[in-house]
């Protein structure tokens, strides 16, 4: 105190944020205990993971024509379903988008979203599995659906951020819904339309090695029959080559938006 005024501090302390904080670790403690997780598990966790690279070393390419084949079937069924995911969010997402559309059209459009968004890949998989057998149908079906979810999202979230301004001047003029979508719409939101294909392509090539090992197609049936039968070398061959071709696409996908922009 100075003068007869009382110095404030400039940032007050939040008790109740602490205690929310204390709360949150002391259960992050009790849950741990609860799951079985120790400081000794995880040593002989982190001996058996060295054990397991050394197995892996050096990888076996052998077999390299199996390999091929199946990289090939991945990328075929990634870039499938991502042509097919594109091009029904499109429409999905413009559907959605609540600043274009009457709540009676939005909510079956998101709700539909939501529904592509609500599982997981590898259930979808397991589900058309079951409906149309293994191989890759099941895995393109598995990944537009995923893809939907996705992009259908992130477009129809896009859409509500645009200026409503051009879209006005061109209903003014007595413009066509289709022109107000073509001349208003999508010259604002292309850029990031094209952004997020790009990234679910890349997903797509991910989830597609993921989705095989419940018999979806792809490589990742191979990566697992590699697993089961501790073909460890081979098994580094294929994880390398997955690296690789998402490295690829990465580098693809890059240069596509620099294009664009």
């Amino acid at each position: 105190m100075s003068g007869g005024t009382t110095t404030r501090r400039p940032f007050q302390t939040n008790w109740l944020a602490r205690a929310g904080w204390l709360l949150a670790f002391l259960y992050a403690l009790y849950a741990a205990n609860l799951l079985d997780i120790s400081w000794e598990r995880f040593l002989i966790g982190l001996d058996n993971g060295a054990k397991f690279i050394g197995e892996m070393v050096p990888p076996n390419f052998s077999r390299w024509q199996l390999l091929l084949g199946n990289l090939i079937e991945t990328i075929e069924i990634a870039i499938i379903a991502s042509a097919f995911g594109v091009f029904i969010s499109l429409p999905v997402g413009l559907l959605a988008a609540r600043n274009l559309m009457p709540a009676w059209v939005t909510w079956p459009f998101r709700t539909f979203i939501a529904l592509c968004r609500s599982f997981h890949p590898v259930i979808f998989a397991i589900l058309f599995v079951k409906a149309v057998g293994f191989g890759p149908l099941a895995g393109i079906l598995t990944l537009i659906f995923a893809s939907i979810g996705f992009i259908g999202k992130l477009f129809a979230e896009a859409i509500e951020e645009i200026s409503l301004k051009p879209v006005e001047a061109l209903r003014a003029t007595g413009a066509p819904f289709m022109s107000v979508i073509v001349y208003a719409v999508l010259p604002q939101v292309l850029n990031r339309f094209i952004g997020f294909s790009s990234y679910q392509l890349d997903a797509n090539l991910r989830n597609s090695t993921m989705v095989g090992i419940v018999g979806a197609g792809g490589i990742g049936g191979t990566l697992f029959s590699a697993f089961q039968r501790f073909d460890y070398d081979f098994l580094a061959a294929i994880l390398i080559s997955i690296i690789a071709l998402v490295m690829v696409s990465e580098y693809i996908s890059t240069q596509v938006k620099k294009v664009f922009q």
